[in-house]
């Protein structure tokens, strides 16, 4: 078990973004200690991985919670649960793929105003 500073030092996430996620439905089934502390098992880390995951790639945060419902639900929602992921991936690789034609617009730009520059302090 973790707690929720333990979480956050292995996760980045803050301890509200942690009491966010819970309170919105992203992370549910935290355990407590007898004090009250919140208490993160090893599935809840799992789950946060994901959650971060989808978060890191655009799914809108209700989209997320959609999915972990959906997985609280059952088998019976591995159809739905697998076209959330696919469409996810499918938007995921059309802004891959815009991001690559900025990166290489960029990388044209750095090349071009590198050899200006080049030129610029020859001429110094």
């Amino acid at each position: 078990m973790y707690s929720i500073q333990e979480v956050c030092n292995k996760t980045g996430l803050t301890a509200h973004t942690l009491r966010y996620y819970e309170k919105e439905g992203l992370l549910t089934h935290v355990s407590r200690s007898s004090g009250g502390f919140r208490q993160y098992s090893d599935e809840d880390m799992e789950w946060l991985g994901l959650i971060c995951c989808l978060k890191n790639t655009g799914m809108p945060l209700q989209e997320i919670a959609r999915f972990v419902q959906l997985a609280h639900e059952g088998d019976e929602t591995l159809e739905e649960r697998v076209k959330l992921l696919k469409d996810h991936r499918e938007k995921l690789i059309a802004r891959m793929d815009e991001m690559q034609k900025y990166l290489e617009k960029i990388t044209w730009k750095v090349n071009f105003f590198s050899g200006k520059l080049a030129e610029y302090q020859k001429k110094k």
